[in-house]
């Protein structure tokens, strides 16, 4: 579960992160990189796509002013896996990570902390 959150820092499970992080179900995979900073391909997914168990859900925060943004690659692939998908600001993105896990889905987040 993630504890909180502000513009540069998330808390997950009492644990405080300072860079961009990918949560999986059994750990938290933190200086998370993508190729471009501020778009997100398929290849930059591949710890949380190949997440075991297999995820229902994965969850990006696009940044606290949601800067970040998802090609149509991502989508697709997300749909041809059959893995549900929302995109919002990471704030909110948190709310909805924290919610569909207290559902019982079985969710991944990727998270852009900053911009």
């Amino acid at each position: 579960m993630i504890d909180s959150y502000r513009f540069g820092t998330i808390v997950v499970s009492g644990k405080s992160w300072t860079s961009d992080v990918i949560i999986l179900p059994d750990r938290v995979i933190d200086g998370w990189q993508r190729r471009e900073g501020h778009r997100l391909y398929v290849e930059d997914l591949k710890d949380a796509l190949n997440a075991e168990p297999r995820p229902e859900s994965l969850v990006v925060g696009t940044g606290y002013l949601g800067l970040m943004k998802v090609s149509t690659e991502v989508e697709e692939a997300l749909r041809t896996r059959r893995i549900g998908f929302m995109a919002q600001r990471t704030k909110q993105a948190c709310k909805t990570f924290n919610d569909l896990l207290k559902s019982g889905r079985r969710a991944v987040a990727a998270l852009h902390l900053t911009c």
